[in-house]
């Protein structure tokens, strides 16, 4: 018997011989060769100390049918996947083998935004007007009805990749000659576009209550990955914030509002991200059943001491979370400080320079996934970094005014010109 971990993601920030030390089961581990290089990782020679890792080259093709054969040869107890896109395929799995864990009828409110956002109207709350958009003629009468921009993204999306803001009429013909050149589709949805600032709110459930969770404020717009050379601040809020506790009240409703049915979701990591328009109402953008990407889960250890996906993996193969433990009492936790990430994108070029790790002691993490005379892609999703770096603060205007100091240093040191 064995766990199977469907992995894409980097392996650096995933430990899991460490996160599994106590665990009396072998694991079986398939990973995305372009995730690990893409973060300038080597692909492994051994097995990292897991009874089996495998690393495929082409993992959206191949990993459906490689952990069914896995499966067969290992016969694990739990299957496990901490990413986006992961998720409905290893429900699919515990299914077919009768193996504990979410189901695709527990994952799909999390995963398919139009079914989503009918159960937050249902109870209650705001969400952008929205249709499913099949024809190209409905994205357009859409339009007429509700003005530019509009948005039209994934019903399944993630990491932004495919999300597209058409902000007039005149831009909307090339949009629509290329989303429907191979005629009508199910898998997209057309939203109103919502002015303000994005906050994020994560946390875990733990027997279907909320027991940690914290918001942040992205100071940038997450579909601008792509042409965005500078740092991308992304800051806790403080406790005293009149937002902190309006957006946790709201994700505790969205999340009720998606786990209602019989046997949903009771232990999981969440990540909501929900607008803050300027008129003052918060506009539930979507929520994740999984720990939030970049460097969510490491701002997370540096207010809580709990890494939200170590959380999540030692909970479903019901291994104990000393650190959660230690947080679950009936009131709110309040975070030992604030934190934040800085984040910049990559952008195409030949790198000539890379910025110096920093030494001030409230920078607690720093990365960097490139390396001089390497010739780099642009960014093809908002999970693509060159840079990233996580700070602590008495403060959110403290952590914010360290974060932007950082990132303007970073952002100079960096050298990247046109590829011979």
């Amino acid at each position: 018997m064995s766990v199977l971990i469907l992995h894409r993601n980097p392996l650096e920030p995933f430990p899991y011989r460490d996160w599994l030390a106590d665990h009396d089961q072998p694991a079986v581990l398939l990973a995305a060769r372009d995730k690990i290089e893409s973060f300038g990782e080597e692909i492994p020679t051994d097995t990292l100390g897991l009874a089996h890792l495998e690393v495929l080259d082409h993992y959206d093709r191949d990993v459906a049918a490689r952990a069914t054969a896995l499966a067969a040869r290992h016969r694990p107890r739990h299957v496990v996947a901490l990413h986006e896109a992961d998720l409905e395929l290893a429900a699919e799995l515990r299914a077919r083998l009768g193996l504990p864990g979410p189901r695709p009828a527990d994952i799909r409110p999390f995963r398919d935004k139009l079914l989503m956002k009918q159960q937050a109207v249902a109870a209650g709350i705001e969400v952008a007007p929205h249709t499913l958009a099949t024809t190209a003629g409905q994205v357009r009468a859409f339009a007429a009805d509700h003005g530019y921009p509009v948005v039209l993204k994934q019903r399944a999306g993630y990491n932004s990749v495919g999300l597209r803001i058409v902000r007039s009429a005149g831009e909307l013909p090339a949009h629509l000659d290329e989303l429907y050149r191979d005629g009508d589709r199910d898998d997209l949805l057309v939203e109103r576009f919502v002015p303000g600032r994005m906050c994020h709110v994560d946390g875990f459930v733990r027997a279907g209550r909320t027991v940690l969770a914290w918001p942040s404020q992205y100071q940038y717009d997450l579909a601008s990955f792509g042409s965005d050379p500078g740092p991308r601040i992304d800051v806790t809020l403080d406790p005293d914030d009149p937002l902190t506790g309006r957006l946790l009240d709201l994700v505790d409703r969205v999340l009720a509002a998606l786990t209602r049915r019989p046997g949903a979701l009771t232990d999981h990591a969440f990540h909501a991200e929900v607008f803050h328009t300027p008129d003052d109402r918060l506009v539930l953008c979507e929520i994740a059943c999984r720990s939030g990407g970049a460097k969510i889960r490491e701002v997370f250890e540096v207010m809580f001491g709990v890494n939200l996906a170590e959380a999540e993996l030692r909970t479903q193969l019901g291994l104990p979370v000393p650190a959660l433990d230690r947080l679950s009492g009936d009131a709110r936790p309040r975070p030992r400080s604030m934190s934040g990430q800085m984040l910049m994108m990559k952008r195409p070029g030949l790198v000539r320079t890379v910025p110096s790790p920093p030494t001030e002691p409230w920078v607690r993490r720093f990365w960097c996934w490139a390396r001089p005379g390497q010739v780099i892609p642009p960014a093809a999703g908002s999970a693509d970094f060159l840079t990233a770096a996580v700070a602590a603060a008495p403060t959110r205007v403290e952590c914010e005014a360290r974060l932007r100091r950082l990132g303007d240093r970073v952002a100079a040191q960096i050298q990247i010109g046109e590829a011979s």
